[in-house]
């Protein structure tokens, strides 16, 4: 069985191509463009892994995280940034995930294949 992986960005230039890496990296993948479509899209495509950008408008990555988490509590949250702002944010963020029981892991973006394809391997291998 293939791991499923939901993929939100508001550019779809970058949610595409993730797509693009992850499918040939034997990953099944389905793509959002914003936190609203994610939210359907992980009702019906029940992923194992939620791979979201922070800064989007509307519902930022933060908050589709959680609700994501209340629908699937075993789907584990990548949430990535390219903007240094962002940092605050995610403190505060973890600091509430923490609370609540969750956690996340925030990567840089842009994020090299390589590296993207890694930290997935090493977030399935520490929820097993």
């Amino acid at each position: 069985m293939q791991i499923r992986i939901l993929i939100v960005d508001d550019e779809p230039a970058i949610a595409e191509s993730l797509s693009e890496i992850l499918r040939a990296a034997g990953y099944e993948v389905a793509m959002a463009t914003s936190g609203e479509d994610a939210v359907r899209d992980a009702e019906k495509f029940s992923p194992e892994i939620l791979l979201t950008d922070v800064l989007m408008p509307a519902m930022n990555g933060f908050e589709l995280a959680l609700r994501v988490k209340e629908m699937l509590p075993n789907c584990r949250l990548l949430l990535f940034s390219g903007q240094a702002s962002t940092a605050q944010l995610a403190k505060e963020e973890s600091e509430r995930f923490t609370r609540m029981g969750y956690r996340f892991e925030l990567l840089p973006k842009p994020l090299h294949p390589d590296a993207l394809l890694k930290v997935l391997e090493e977030s399935l291998t520490r929820a097993a």
